[in-house]
């Protein structure tokens, strides 16, 4: 790791492990709403009748900021990438790091997975019909593996990025460079492109509305934001990764209790605004009024913002040390995220009715799930071939 920034590798593996948590507690939310005549409609594959409010803060933290900081740090090295390896090479790396998982995630893992989901229905279809069913109709299981296409489509964005407007490449890079010991100008930037990217779609589709096209889905008001953050750990990237942004000893990191704070503050106010909404506004006809749907996008963007930089804050502060726990998951971590959904799903199944309250449960099924995709990973990258997948 001595030529990579340890931080960043080990800030990575930790969002991939706040995805395993989330989905192993989502189950387990208070809001949780299980439908068995339309099942995909439901708040989460599997909803138990444990529940505990203070998995709603958990999974609400985790959506205001894990998959823009997901996407921010998968653009750091594309643009290096992309001129190192030249484009056949990188689409060729593309689609065997991406367009492979994604595809056996689609058929294969996730209607194994899914189908704990529709066993909760009463139908007394097996597997195989339940499989062949789905594709007649048009059903395609995305479940995690809308992270990854939508991924591959950023990639693919950014080769006329590079090769072709450069200069906006540049720029991001210049302004990562100046805030490196002034942070302030890039938050400022990201927060107003993040606000410019997320409101106009809100009030267009609203917060919960899927782009759904064949196979391809993905949360249809969050497309723009995800794409802002992948440009703009892109533009961090493009060149002297450590004399920017993100530098080692830059002043994210010394005032990383700044962040935290600034963080803290702004997901306060987004919780303020959701609670109010469930209190207050829960009986009103339509959409919410404008002062609550303006007040909701400004601050999400910017909770999410302030929350993505106070975590690579935290990590360039304290996680550059010789040794980490995340070090021994670095490796297997994006195998990790591929097969886990199939462990999370069919071991919440199975605990619907263990004598257990939620915490017990939850924390059951995250130990479970980590131990087990990070096992079949580990069994999966013994093949030969199978580290330049996963």
């Amino acid at each position: 790791m001595s030529d990579r920034n340890a931080a960043l590798d080990r800030a990575r593996t930790f969002i991939t492990l706040l995805v395993l948590i989330n989905h192993s507690v989502v189950a387990y939310t208070a809001f949780g709403r299980f439908y068995p005549n339309h099942y995909l409609w439901s708040s989460a594959p599997i909803v138990d009748s444990q529940r505990w409010i203070g998995f709603n803060l958990l999974t609400l933290f985790n959506d205001a900021f894990f998959m823009c900081l997901m996407f921010l740090l998968s653009g750091l090295f594309v643009a290096g990438s992309l001129r190192r390896k030249g484009i056949g090479h990188f689409l060729r790396d593309r689609a065997w790091r991406l367009g492979l998982p994604f595809a056996a995630m689609l058929f294969v893992l996730m209607p194994i997975a899914y189908y704990a989901s529709f066993r909760l229905t009463g139908s007394p279809l097996g597997f195989f019909e339940f499989y062949v069913a789905n594709f007649k109709q048009g059903i395609w299981f995305d479940g995690p593996g809308w992270f990854i296409w939508y991924l591959l489509f950023l990639d693919l964005l950014a080769i006329p990025l590079v090769y072709f407007t450069p200069g906006l490449l540049d720029a991001i890079n210049r302004l990562s460079l100046k805030s490196a010991q002034r942070p302030m100008l890039f938050a400022g930037v990201l927060a107003i492109a993040s606000v410019i990217a997320y409101v106009p779609l809100l009030f267009e589709v609203g917060a919960v509305r899927w782009f759904n096209w064949g196979p391809l889905q993905v949360q249809l008001s969050r497309v723009a934001i995800y794409g802002v953050f992948f440009f703009a750990g892109m533009g961090i990237g493009a060149a002297q990764l450590d004399q920017g942004l993100l530098a080692k000893s830059g002043a994210l990191a010394r005032q990383w209790y700044v962040w935290v704070l600034a963080a803290a503050l702004s997901f306060g106010a987004l919780v303020f605004l959701v609670n109010f909404r469930r209190m207050r506004l829960s009986n009103l006809p339509g959409a919410p009024p404008f002062w609550w749907q303006s007040s909701y996008g400004v601050i999400y963007a910017l909770a999410c913002t302030l929350i993505c930089l106070a975590i690579l804050a935290l990590f360039l502060r304290f996680a550059q040390s010789e040794k980490s726990i995340f070090d021994p998951l670095r490796d297997d971590a994006y195998g990790i995220y591929v097969v886990h959904y199939i462990a999370v799903l069919w071991l919440q199944y199975a605990l619907l009715t263990a004598p257990l309250s939620a915490v017990p449960k939850a924390l059951i099924v995250f130990a479970g799930t980590l131990a087990a995709s990070w096992g079949v990973t580990a069994l999966l990258r013994r093949i030969p071939g199978a580290k330049k997948v996963l």
